[in-house]
């Protein structure tokens, strides 16, 4: 079950929505999303549930041993240490067996025999671990304090809008809406306009641009040049709605029990710069690895050599976090090198350039490891790139390739203008009065009808970021 799915929307939201508010008590209410967070998980993971329980009592047991030996430094390191190894043990069984076999298979010729085990990947397990990590982490440098009820440290684990593909939310940032936060109308309006837009970015952009791109990505051959940057700019795009999409909803679901998550992407595609860009893009995500690696690896304090060494080590960890597969290093790795040469010379070269120049810069960069971060076969991987800077056999573009263009052209110059700020400001300056307020509620039921419509007329289609 997902979000956008109309059983999600139609029966498991009202259901929960009734339950959460019918039940008096922060507490109950607690034990509410609890349980009906598993029951959410359990509906496409029935035998992962287990994993995610163990994960939340090994994690919460760590924060209250921590807090127990808080005088004695050596005990509670230890507690640390082993709680961190353990979350990152699991993550790398479930997530990074098959590539590891499969590494050694190919520079050891002995293990050619060895049969690549076949793990299923957890649903979210990315997200919830490094959530659960963070909250151990942060009771042993004393930036939150432990959490003793383990109803309310398992709802924030479970926490069903951003269970699966968050955005990552540490405990500290959410400690006291878990045990104190308003339920509000306004808040819980502003909920449902925010899950009706990311909704609306998932299921009437992405969903569209994905079928573009699903052409466009076997063509590599007869695309032509043209051809071939339109279907990279079109995973850009649908990467973009898709996951931004889904952070929307999640924020909007967070409000409607009165939870007030951090905001996960702020228009990354008018950056003029790739730093900027990280800085906008995934933000939850930058932000974990910065504080909880990035900053304890000596961050920028210990000398230039050891600088562009912890850039490395974090873009190389961001790149493998996002899949079980080595063009996701190469990807990490390949922004990890921009960052560094931004850090020592372009960066102030860019800031000397036009914004439109500086920002087209920015975008080639970004839309070329978009390249990198799809094609896990690297044997598809190069002819691909080789399209975008050669004109085959197809000239500037094919026939077929044209006709698939012009008939997504309304959607791409639509996603385009929607990957600005310029739609918001428009929404803005017209919902400044009363009557923009009736507005935004038949923006949002048009957005639940088509999207509905669409799903029933289209089939499930999952986002992007439920296989990291």
């Amino acid at each position: 079950m997902v979000f956008s799915s109309p059983l999600f929307i139609f029966i498991f939201l009202p259901i929960t929505l009734a339950a959460y508010y019918l039940i008096p008590g922060r507490a109950y209410r607690n034990i509410v999303l609890l349980v009906l967070s598993l029951l959410f998980y359990a509906w496409g993971e029935p035998t992962f549930v287990l994993l995610m329980v163990f994960s939340i009592a090994m994690n919460y047991t760590a924060g209250l041993l921590i807090e127990k030996f808080r005088q004695n430094k050596g005990k509670a390191r230890t507690v640390l240490v082993v709680s961190v190894v353990l979350n990152l043990l699991l993550l790398a069984l479930f997530k990074y067996t098959g590539l590891f076999v499969d590494s050694l298979k190919s520079i050891l010729p002995f293990m050619q025999s060895v049969s690549t085990p076949i793990i299923p990947l957890p649903i979210g397990i990315s997200f919830y671990t490094f959530q659960a990590m963070s909250y151990v982490i942060d009771v042993y440098r004393r930036e939150t304090g432990v959490q003793r009820n383990p109803a309310y440290f398992g709802a924030y684990v479970t926490l069903f809008p951003q269970l699966i593909a968050g955005p990552i939310v540490r405990y500290r940032d959410v400690a006291d809406q878990l045990v104190d936060r308003r339920e509000t109308m306004d808040r819980f309006v502003s909920g449902i306009k925010l899950f009706a837009v990311g909704l609306a970015k998932k299921v009437l952009i992405a969903n569209q641009l994905a079928s573009l791109w699903n052409v466009l990505k076997v063509g590599t051959e007869t695309n032509g040049i043209l051809g071939s940057w339109v279907g990279i700019i079109a995973f850009s795009l649908q990467i973009y709605f898709d996951f931004g999409g889904y952070s929307d909803m999640a924020i909007g679901l967070g409000r409607m029990f009165g939870f007030e998550f951090l905001k996960n992407f702020d228009y990354p595609y008018i950056s003029k710069s790739i730093s900027e860009f990280w800085r906008r893009w995934h933000i939850s995500l930058g932000t974990w690895f910065r504080e909880y690696v990035y900053i304890p690896l000596g961050g920028n304090r210990k000398g230039i050599a050891r600088t562009l060494i912890n850039l490395m080590v974090v873009w190389g960890l961001t790149g493998l976090w996002h899949g079980a597969s080595w063009n996701f290093a190469l990807w990490g790795l390949y922004f990890g090198v921009l960052l560094i040469l931004e850090k020592l010379f372009l960066g102030k070269l860019l800031e000397k350039l036009p914004k439109w120049l500086s920002n087209l810069y920015m975008l080639v960069l970004v839309v070329l490891g978009w390249a990198l971060f799809d094609f896990t076969d690297m044997s598809a991987l190069g002819p691909y790139l080789a399209s975008l800077f050669t004109v085959g056999k197809a000239g500037l573009i094919s026939h077929d390739a044209l006709v698939y263009v012009v008939n997504y052209l309304p959607i791409l110059i639509a996603a385009c203008i929607g990957s600005t700020p310029l739609v918001k400001k428009l929404h803005d300056s017209i919902t400044a009065n009363t009557a923009g307020e009736w507005m935004d509620v038949v923006l949002v039921a048009a957005s639940l009808i088509l999207c509905t419509a669409s799903l029933v007329a289209g089939g499930y289609n999952p986002f992007i970021y439920f296989r990291f």
